[in-house]
């Protein structure tokens, strides 16, 4: 099995994700990461999707979702076909970061950043592979993390232009 990244073009309709999900449920794929998004064409929203599959199960999911009337279209990429990453925010007490320099020697070591620094609270902001933000995690984990949440997987594709050609082909073949 390998990592995929399902790219999605969509209406934005109310309900619409729940029948993609559904479609991935019903083949039993598990989604590791999902994100909803504008794209870069007006009017079309993109959900990125990342599952670990077959290739065969991931070109049967994608023609099985381009069956529903709102999609526009699906793409599926290898992880070398893309360039992607991810965000997290790690919520820690301020008192902690004031009393040793370790998490900020942490931080510093991994590229992260100090995203608010209130009074109880310091959130810290890491953009990078999931393995990264992970990594960041177990080592603030003993500091005290009073919080975390990570992003689901943002991609784009690195051949140009995949879904523009692809509408201006559907908009000049509309006006015909």
């Amino acid at each position: 099995m390998e990592q995929f990244t399902i790219s999605i073009y969509t209406e934005n309709m109310i309900g619409l994700l729940h029948r993609v999900t559904t479609i991935f449920t019903r083949r039993h794929i598990n989604i590791e990461s999902i994100t909803a998004s504008e794209s870069e064409v007006s009017g079309i929203h993109r959900y990125t999707v990342v599952i670990t599959e077959e290739e065969v199960n991931v070109k049967n999911v994608v023609k099985q979702i381009e069956k529903q009337i709102e999609i526009f279209k699906a793409f599926y990429h290898r992880n070398e076909d893309i360039v992607y990453q991810e965000m997290a925010l790690y919520k820690m007490p301020t008192n902690i970061l004031s009393q040793t320099r370790e998490v900020e020697q942490i931080v510093r070591k991994h590229h992260a950043r100090l995203l608010a620094v209130e009074p109880e609270f310091t959130i810290i902001e890491k953009t990078g592979f999931k393995e990264e933000t992970q990594d960041l995690f177990e080592q603030l984990k003993p500091h005290g993390i009073l919080e975390f949440v990570r992003s689901g997987r943002i991609s784009i594709s690195k051949r140009m232009k995949e879904f523009q050609d692809y509408y201006s082909e559907v908009e000049k073949a509309s006006r015909l």
